[in-house]
């Protein structure tokens, strides 16, 4: 991945509706050359799809939590069985494996507090595996969704 590669990626991070003519003039590089570049990228996996950015209140989605998650025990199965069940609950917006303690770290989006209390009593407690679950509340969101550093 060269310099080029690079401004592209930038570009497509802060607007992936650019048609091809938009960035190339961006990156300054005609058309032909810089499709072909795009569509490197996205064979290579550096580019992994597009999307829109939709903001949760517009889904009436206006209480986000923390989810810190400790398994009884990390043995291969339990670790397939967790993950394939966190997978499955539609609220848990993004999920991730730590080194260390806690085991996971899940952002969970519902509409309210109450909400919130039936997905973690309802969904969360009976994940396979899950021995203790502690959660924060979260206040505001200061950095969101910016691009990755280049």
């Amino acid at each position: 991945m060269d310099a080029l590669d690079r401004k592209i990626l930038t570009e497509l991070q802060r607007d992936g509706r650019l048609t091809v003519t938009e960035l190339a003039a961006r990156v300054r590089l005609s058309v032909s050359p810089c499709h072909r570049r795009v569509r490197d990228l996205e064979r290579s996996g550096a580019i992994r799809g597009y999307r829109a950015v939709v903001d949760p209140a517009a889904l009436g989605l206006h209480f986000e939590a923390l989810v810190f998650v400790t398994l009884r025990w990390e043995d291969r199965d339990t670790v397939i069985e967790f993950e394939k069940a966190v997978a499955e609950v539609a609220q848990v917006i993004q999920a991730q494996r730590l080194f260390g303690e806690p085991d996971y770290l899940l952002r969970v989006a519902t509409a309210d507090l109450a909400a919130f209390q039936r997905l973690y009593d309802e969904q969360l407690a009976i994940l396979p595996g899950v021995h203790r679950l502690t959660s924060t509340l979260v206040m505001k969101h200061v950095v969101d969704d910016r691009p990755l550093p280049q």
